[in-house]
């Protein structure tokens, strides 16, 4: 997994992108009829039910925005929240609330929907040591504070990207001419040039979990798209020689039974690629 440090450098690279997406050469709708010495209040209003996430990037971008900008906040990240509820006050120049305000709703909003859909899923299996993942179908440009919502909501992050971790799917599999030859030669990429990453490896039936086995430094199996009961079999198989993890189509109507099964790790894209945002706005205060 990348380092703490780098993800605060993906954050700070979303929200200079962002504002420079939002704001070019100025807010001329502010600037027209907003005097620079005006100063203001506003309010982060819930007008949803949820879990609230993002308050501490929001954070971050007002400090971007404007170092004199205070932040009270009510809530806490990961907090339920229900309609009519106050997240946090804003207050400083007027002009640099609004500048702020979008990028912070439009963040905010994706985060808190996130965050609510993977508590969701969290709950379904608190019973059972499963932990839920995040994948990288995550929207473009934005996967740095996705995966923060996802932590917020109560799950855990998978690999960041392609280069902290080393995943051998179907593709790279058959590409490469079978599992034994794709693991062998990944093993050998890493010791050459030294990198110490862990390697999942992807399996399609029970024969392909045999032939994972017999080679030794797989971190995980991905049981992929198995039915439950050849799931029970594969971690039967699997025993403590390695992690293992249900993946492929996992909804909130089957991960139960999936984590009952007994893997350690179950991943869904769903927590990320299919959210509705949680209605939330930014509104002044009298």
């Amino acid at each position: 997994m990348i380092s703490q440090e780098q993800l605060e450098k993906e954050v700070q690279i979303i929200i200079e992108n962002a504002i420079r997406e939002d704001v070019g050469d100025g807010d001329h709708s502010s600037l027209a009829c907003i005097p620079a010495s005006a100063t203001g209040k506003a309010k982060l209003l819930v007008k949803d039910e949820g879990i609230i996430a993002g308050i501490e990037f929001a954070k971050k971008v007002f400090q971007y925005i404007d170092k004199d900008l205070k932040i009270e906040t009510l809530k806490n990240e990961g907090d339920s929240i229900k309609y009519g509820d106050i997240v946090f006050y804003v207050s400083g120049k007027s002009r640099s609330i609004l500048k702020a305000e979008r990028l912070v709703l439009n963040a905010m909003q994706r985060m808190s929907a996130i965050a609510t859909k993977t508590k969701e899923f969290a709950d379904k299996i608190s019973h059972t040591k499963a932990k839920v993942l995040d994948t990288r179908k995550t929207t473009p440009g934005i996967r740095a504070i996705e995966k923060m919502a996802v932590k917020i909501g109560g799950g855990e992050n998978h690999r960041f990207a392609l280069y902290d971790m080393v995943m051998l799917k179907d593709n790279h599999i058959d590409f490469c001419g079978g599992i034994t030859q794709a693991i062998e030669k990944t093993q050998q990429y890493l010791k050459e040039k030294n990198l110490d990453l862990k390697i999942i490896v992807e399996a399609r039936n029970l024969t392909e979990i045999q032939e994972i086995l017999k080679t030794k430094g797989v971190h995980r199996i991905l049981i992929d798209n198995f039915n439950y009961e050849d799931t029970k079999k594969a971690v039967n198989m699997i025993g403590d020689q390695c992690q293992t993890e249900s993946s492929g189509g996992i909804t909130l109507d089957t991960i139960r039974n999936y984590a009952e099964c007994g893997v350690d790790y179950i991943s869904s894209g769903a927590l990320t690629h299919s959210v509705s945002n949680l209605d939330l706005s930014l509104k002044a205060v009298e």
